[in-house]
């Protein structure tokens, strides 16, 4: 049984190992079917691809767009998109401007609230991961100066959704991400449905040229999950299925995989390469 991992992020976005260790241990693991789907950038495809040349895991261009429909933020997947693809590139870029431009809101809104900490903070703390900075990188920064404990307590009191120094941002709309996807020769497919809004959604996404829905995740419950798959049934969407991986601090690629039969669909639509 081939066995495949469609969601994985590197340090290109916000994961923690860069694309070439990502390969590594996918090989590790045993997969042979990755996806790398950074949020909102394609900078680690060519050296996730380079990587697993001749190798046992065959790569998938990726990423993971970040959009927005009626005041909700939702992602969607991009599959076999072409990285040099004009739509993407500008994507890439106005979402980069973007995240920067929230961050130092962040940071101000913090600096307001009586906590030392600077731009230049978050930068040291992305290291080289700048080029899709974002939440995880400002909470690393209040780790760093000793504001608080773990990223996960930064989130808690500063960073989560409605947070004290939470800032939202500004989003392209589900269609306009779905065209730019499509645009770039990719697949769309929604990203980690919420379960309130799956019925209400589904239909105006696929209108809009939704092609799949993300079934299979670690600890989706059975009767979660036949509800999404009868939802795509009904819209003659397919089901594709992955981890959304962003580093060993909670499990080690490979723990969760999906049959590769199960997504096949979605793996037969790559290029030949």
């Amino acid at each position: 049984m081939q066995r495949a991992d469609l969601h994985i992020h590197t340090r290109a976005s916000d994961g923690e190992f860069t694309p070439t260790q990502v390969v590594q241990a996918a090989a590790a693991a045993r997969l042979d079917y990755i996806a790398i789907t950074d949020h909102d950038t394609i900078d680690g495809l060519a050296e996730a691809l380079a990587a697993a040349e001749g190798g046992p895991v065959r790569v998938l261009t990726g990423v993971e767009v970040s959009a927005q429909h009626n005041g909700d933020e939702v992602h969607v997947l991009g599959y076999h998109v072409r990285p040099a693809a004009e739509p993407l590139l500008a994507h890439q870029h106005g979402a980069l401007g973007r995240r920067q431009e929230r961050a130092r809101q962040m940071v101000r809104v913090l600096q307001d609230q009586g906590i030392a900490i600077d731009y230049e903070d978050v930068l040291r703390a992305a290291g080289t991961d700048t080029r899709a900075i974002g939440r995880p990188h400002v909470a690393r920064a209040l780790v760093a100066a000793g504001h608080v404990r773990s990223m996960g307590e930064a989130f808690e009191r500063y960073l989560a959704d409605g947070g004290l120094a939470f800032v939202p941002t500004e989003l392209p709309s589900i269609s306009e991400a779905i065209a730019m996807i499509r645009a770039s020769g990719g697949t769309a497919v929604w990203a980690h449905p919420g379960h309130l809004v799956l019925e209400e959604y589904a239909p105006f996404f696929a209108q809009a040229g939704l092609e799949g829905i993300e079934v299979f995740r670690p600890n989706t419950q059975q009767e979660s999950g036949k509800r999404m798959r009868g939802v795509a049934r009904e819209l003659g969407l397919f089901v594709t299925g992955g981890s959304d991986w962003h580093g060993p601090h909670r499990t080690r690629l490979g723990d969760f995989f999906v049959p590769a039969d199960d997504v096949r669909e979605l793996l037969d639509r790559a290029p030949p390469g």
